[in-house]
This record gives structure tokens, sequence and C-alpha cells, in this order.
């Protein structure tokens, strides 16, 4: 009887061990991940390029869900839009959303108001990331103006929360929308490298790029999401310098 038994746990061993090794070998691999924040202004000084400065959002997270044959990233997306109308209007339109999952933001949702509370948003974005923890991240703040309105951050203040999270790995990026005046950014300690400026019809096609290099980034293909001269070519940010008069 002994051997029989020992030969009936051996069977039914294989037969556990079977389907459980099918399994593992079924199971995806392991994607690299990455939480994108986008801090959108929606003054009233956008109200001419709001179309494309939403679709341009859209276009991103879509970038971000296409499969280019590379490794899958799973990608979630934070949107909230700031102005100032007697104080900071911080508004989250979208938190920690699958980009495979994403619904377009529409004009129904917000237009463009108020005034420029920069570092005070800034200051709100940052706090939402640290919260999160995410293990990559990319800041994107898209604005076509100067800080005017801020009472709780100043350019100190912002800076200084935008150097904890830049110490952790992750990037931060700023897009001027038909905009070439990056003091402001780099008064927060922006390098030059991490800011563009976008002319309002290449908006969708700059953002789709952006995408694709946040998720070298979070793959590890890119250590650090910067701008180069054929971004720059695609944003047609000369004919933006030479419109705005910041050569």
């Amino acid at each position: 009887m002994k051997p029989a038994r020992t030969a009936l746990a051996l069977l039914l061993a294989l037969g556990l061990a079977a389907p459980l090794a099918s399994t593992a070998a079924a199971k995806p691999p392991r994607t690299a991940s990455i939480h994108s924040y986008i801090l959108l202004d929606r003054t009233g000084s956008m109200e001419p390029i709001w179309a494309e400065a939403l679709s341009s959002v859209n276009a991103y997270a879509d970038g971000l869900a296409t499969l280019d044959g590379g490794p899958r990233v799973d990608a979630d997306i934070t949107l909230a839009a700031f102005d100032a109308q007697d104080g900071l209007q911080f508004d989250v339109l979208r938190s920690g959303v699958d980009a495979e999952r994403w619904r377009d933001v529409t004009n129904d949702e917000l237009s463009p108001r108020g005034m420029t509370p920069l570092y005070d948003a800034i200051g709100k974005i940052v706090t939402l990331a640290e919260k999160d923890r995410p293990e990559k991240a990319v800041i994107v703040i898209m604005t076509d103006g100067e800080e005017n309105s801020s009472t709780e951050m100043t350019k100190k203040s912002a800076k200084a929360a935008l150097d904890r999270i830049r110490s952790k790995g992750w990037e931060v990026v700023f897009l001027g929308t038909e905009f070439s005046n990056f003091n402001d950014a780099e008064g927060v300690g922006q390098t030059s490298s991490r800011n563009m400026a976008v002319s309002k019809e290449q908006l969708s096609d700059s953002m789709r790029g952006l995408a694709q290099k946040s998720k070298d980034y979070a793959t590890g293909a890119a250590p650090t999401v910067e701008f180069n001269a054929q971004d720059r070519a695609v944003a047609k940010e000369e004919e933006v310098k030479q419109r705005t008069g910041n050569q």
C-alpha cells in the first residue's frame, strides 16, 4: 500500500503543479508605471486657445494609452485647472484616471476665467502628488501668462515645493501656450531644457510627443523628460517667440 500511496501522491502533485506552472506562464510581464499631473491654466487670457488646450490634454492621455511596440505602461492621470476669483480656484477634474479609461475633457466642464495664481496652484498640485506617492511622476504645467495673484505661496515657497519632488526623481515641465516668457518657470527652479513655448496649432502634437517622453521615462528608456531641437521645431517655438517678442 505504501508504494501505491506514494505514486498517487506524486500524480496528484504533478496534477496540481501543471496548472500552477501554466498560470504563472500566462501572467503578463511586470509593466512600468507613471502618474502624470497636468496643471492647466484656465485664466481668461486662455480663451483664444482654449479648444486647442483641451484637445491637447486629451491627446496626451491618448498618447499614454497607445501601444507603440514598446513595453506597456500603467499610466494614471490627474488633471487640475486653476485661476483666481476671490482667491485661488483649484478644480480637480480627473483624479488618478487610468489613461486607457480616459474620458475626454470638454468645454462643458470648464471654461476660461479669472487671474493667474501660478505659485498657489503649484503648491496644490505638488500636495496632490506627494499624497499619492507614485514611483515615478511627471508634472505638466500649461500656462499662457505670468504669475499675478497668488496669496498663499511665494516664488520661494513654490520653488521649494518643486525642489522636493525633483529630489524624488520626478519630472517637471512647463509648456507656454502661445507664451514664451519663462521667467516664472526659471524662478521656481526650471531648467531651460524642460520649458517649451508651443503654438496653439501644435499643442496636440507636442502633447503627444510629451506622452511618449513620459513613457520612455517610466520604462527607463530615458532618464529624464526634456525637450530637444526636434520637439521645439514641432512646437513652432521660434514662431511663438517672434509673435510674443521674447527672442
